[in-house]
């Protein structure tokens, strides 16, 4: 008798880092059909997704560099969904996110 075949586990890759991990290991932004940056807590929203690992240098790049803007094919990526994505990106468990923002800086 064969063994069971093993559960397929969708993979994603990082936006940022092109890192592949498990998709319910990465955070899914969506671009809503108003053009806003939203967090997809449940991963089904409607809207075109880009795929964010928990590195504190990937969320520091999606807000300040363009490849957000990119992969969501937007024009640009507003200060109110800057303002969004970093705060969502300080209640994950990255322990060096605000290190890194303030190396950055500096």
């Amino acid at each position: 008798m064969t063994s069971p075949r093993p559960k397929h586990v969708p993979q994603r890759t990082c936006v940022v880092c092109r890192s592949t991990s498990a998709k319910r290991a990465l955070t899914r932004l969506v671009r809503t059909a108003e053009g806003r940056v939203v967090v997809d807590h449940t991963g089904k929203q409607n809207g075109r997704g880009a795929y964010v690992c928990h590195q504190a240098n990937c969320w520091h790049a999606i807000t300040e560099r363009t490849v957000l803007v990119s992969a969501l094919r937007l024009t640009t990526l507003t200060e109110e969904d800057r303002a969004t994505l970093k705060s969502f990106a300080r209640t994950l468990e990255i322990s060096d996110f605000a290190d890194t923002v303030s190396r950055q800086r500096t």
